[in-house]
């Protein structure tokens, strides 16, 4: 017999995955949620260190670029003053502590800005190595520790100058929340900054253990420290649960710097640092699950899946094997016993058509009576009727049971979060567009009167080479001409000169919003330099972890960007209304037919972008969330959904190798018992209906080969010796 074919295999794997489904769903279903905090926290706690990580890095790698990059616009420019270095680059960028130029060859201190630059940690005489201008960390006399930058200024005929900055390892526009701690961990586990609500011994205790955690677990690598095929962060990250003090329980995530692309590191992201966060939750044990329920399920699934098994036995498998030893007797030449006919169905016709076989075997014509069959089920309809049974214990599991309704409770700090992730997200959209008129007001304080076209659009094209935001740079004249250019054609109107507006969006009515930034040039008569940002750039800053769906809105309500599929300038969701009202950030949980968290934070804070009065809005269906209501209810749906595969894989398994086979073998047993012995029979499956495919092929070889008598009369009788 075939190992997959045949009447018992697909019978035995039925009763098998069954008794494993009936095991499982109690297990799953009757085992109480007994966890103090559940998984869509600690997986929060994850995603808040993410974007912590995610901000602490492009801040650091902004700050590098900045520096050098507005130390190479000084360099191709006339030669200035230390002190007018300094002065230009605070006007343009204030995110420095400190800053300084120092002279070369001499070490002498020619100009100074902000706090002390700590200087005794470069070393002047090793600038020309590989990593002689590679940014380092110093830790001040006070345990802060400071980030120093340094960017070499070169004019033909003076000596060499090094302008240096210091930063700190703080996180720009990231929303802690109430009662979040947060902190910058070296590969040593060591805090260097720290941040939030550190107020009690208690707290600062709990934060340096997840500092020495965290280090730990960095130090993986990035694709051994995540479960096969998983997605999401490209760094290592994960959360951590600390100790608990009555119903209170100190929960935190962690994650390591990583470049936005992987295999492409970044200055900060070489630096070896993680960022862990810390914040207290409520503890309490919630048993929604009843342990009686998932047994009774498991006991309801034991009974009718027996009943389905018996039935199959009792009307398939059975009168099967019993055709299938009668059709082997009759060719061994056993013609004395009556073939055993089963009740009904198609095993039924089979085991007439044998009877009528068996007799014409000992001589009687082919036109004989054979023995009645009685009506009943077919092996279709009993499959049917498995089927059903089956479907009567899974149905409900899928769609009725232990279903969560509009009523669910959602963690408090699960919309705290959302919130907070929401405000960091604004800020570092703001940040971003504020970053790139800074870097339009750098290049228009160094184009002066005498700037020609060709030196313009050197300095355009090297900026566009150092940041990715920019789709199109030009230079625009009062008169609306556009002088030098670089990057795609701009959208710009012709004749119309320079928006008063530092930024602002055009485009209504294409495909895709226009922004575009304006900074004045001071030096050329009414001139200015304009910068297009890429949307692509925007939407790819709004793709987080764990917040669901991200929009950028304008004051109209209209969509600006996002993080997956939408249409330019299309209304927000009704269902936002009433948040993006509001003219501060806000969430809520949206109760209805879909239960959602959702959250939205205006841009807040100065620079340029903040006249664009845009909203950031997020919202995510709760039962996304690992919700213990949710995952009850995954849980439930998963048991029927197994229970309806088994059914279907075994019933259509034994249906295409059993049943159809077996309807094609009464056709053919009731055709060879009515005369038909000109057909060959071949067998086409080497299991129990294949057998008696066989037995009948030998049967009408016998039939065949019965002499006839010369009168024309019946045969003699299989058997029967001549005296």
């Amino acid at each position: 017999m075939s190992l997959v074919g045949g009447i018992r295999p697909p019978i035995a794997v039925l009763s098998v995955l069954l008794l494993s489904l009936a095991g499982i769903t109690a297990l799953t279903l009757g085992k109480p949620d007994n966890a103090l905090v559940p998984k869509a926290v600690l997986t929060s706690q994850q995603y808040v260190a993410e974007d912590g990580a995610i901000a602490l890095r492009a801040s650091l790698d902004e700050s590098v670029t900045d520096l050098t990059g507005t130390a190479t616009l000084f360099n191709e420019g006339k030669p200035v003053s230390a002190d007018t270095v300094l002065d230009k680059v605070g006007e343009v960028y204030q995110k420095w502590r400190g800053t300084a130029v120092i002279e070369i060859k001499s070490g002498k201190m020619l100009a100074a800005r902000g706090e002390n630059v700590p200087l005794t940690a470069i070393d002047l005489g090793k600038l020309s190595r590989g990593d002689g201008l590679a940014p380092r960390m110093v830790r001040l006399e006070n345990g802060q520790t400071r980030l120093i930058i340094p960017a070499l200024l070169s004019w033909k005929g003076r000596p060499q100058q090094l302008l240096v900055a210091s930063s700190t390892l703080s996180f720009p526009g990231v929303d802690l929340g109430p009662g979040r701690a947060i902190g910058v961990v070296d590969s040593t586990g060591r805090l260097l900054s720290s941040h939030g609500a550190l107020d009690s011994e208690r707290a600062r205790k709990q934060l340096a253990s997840f500092a020495k955690t965290a280090a730990r677990k960095g130090r993986q690598h990035p694709i051994k420290a995540k479960e096969p095929g998983a997605g999401g962060y490209t760094g290592v990250s994960g959360h951590l649960t600390g100790g608990a003090a009555e119903d209170v329980r100190t929960v935190g995530g962690y994650a390591t710097l990583t470049p936005p692309q992987p295999g492409e590191p970044t200055t900060a992201s070489s630096l070896g640092l993680t960022v862990v966060t810390g914040v207290d939750v409520s503890a309490k044990v919630s048993q929604i699950t009843r342990p009686a329920f998932g047994v009774a399920a498991a006991g309801a699934l034991l009974l009718i899946g027996g009943l389905a098994v018996m039935v199959l036995l009792g009307t398939v498998q059975r009168p099967l094997i019993r055709l299938f030893l009668e059709s082997r007797r009759l060719t061994r030449g056993d013609l004395a016993r009556p073939v055993s006919v089963p009740r009904a169905g198609e095993a039924a016709r089979v085991g007439a058509a044998l009877e009528r076989l068996r007799r014409q075997l000992q001589g009687e014509p082919a036109d004989g009576d054979g023995p009645v069959v009685r009506k009943g089920l077919g092996a279709r309809a009993l499959l049917a009727v498995c089927a059903v049974l089956l479907l009567v214990w899974s149905v409900p599991l899928m769609l009725v049971l232990n279903r969560a309704d509009s009523s669910v409770k959602v963690p408090a700090q699960i919309v705290h979060d959302q919130k907070s992730r929401t405000v960091t997200l604004s800020d570092r959209v703001r940040r971003a567009l504020n970053e790139g008129h800074a870097d339009l007001s750098a290049v228009a304080a160094l184009i002066g009167d005498r700037t020609t076209p060709e030196d313009m659009k050197k300095v355009l094209e090297r900026t566009m080479e150092d940041h990715d935001r920019y789709q199109s740079m030009y230079v625009l004249g009062a008169d609306g001409e556009i002088l030098a250019r670089a990057g795609d054609g701009p959208h710009h109107e012709d004749g119309k000169g320079p928006s008063k507006q530092a930024i602002e969006v055009t485009g209504e009515g294409g495909k895709k919003p226009v922004v575009t930034a304006t900074a004045q040039a001071p030096g050329r008569g009414g001139a200015a330099v304009v910068g297009e940002f890429r949307i692509e750039f925007v939407n790819g800053l709004l793709g987080r972890q764990g917040m669901g769906e991200v929009r950028v809105v304008d004051a109209k309500g209209r969509v600006i960007g996002g993080d997956s599929g939408y249409i330019a300038f299309e209304k927000a969701p009704s269902y936002m209304g009433s948040l993006l009202a509001a003219k501060q950030a806000h969430a809520t949980v949206q109760r209805g037919g879909t239960v959602r968290v959702a959250a939205v934070a205006p841009f807040s804070g100065g620079g340029a972008a903040k006249s664009l009065r845009w909203s950031l809005a997020s919202w995510q269906p709760a039962s996304g969330l690992a919700i213990p209501e949710y995952s009850l209810q995954n849980r439930t749906v998963l048991a029927g959904l197994l229970g309806l595969t088994a059914a279907a894989a075994c019933l259509g398994w034994l249906h295409i190798v059993v049943v159809r086979p077996l309807r094609a073998l009464a056709g053919q047993a009731e055709a060879l018992a009515a005369g038909d012995r000109r057909t060959v029979l071949f067998p086409r499956h080497h299991d129990e209906v294949g057998a008696v495919v066989r037995s009948l092929e030998l049967i009408r070889q016998q039939l065949q080969g019965q002499p006839r008598k010369r009168d024309g009369g019946s045969r003699t009788p299989a058997g029967v010796g001549r005296n």
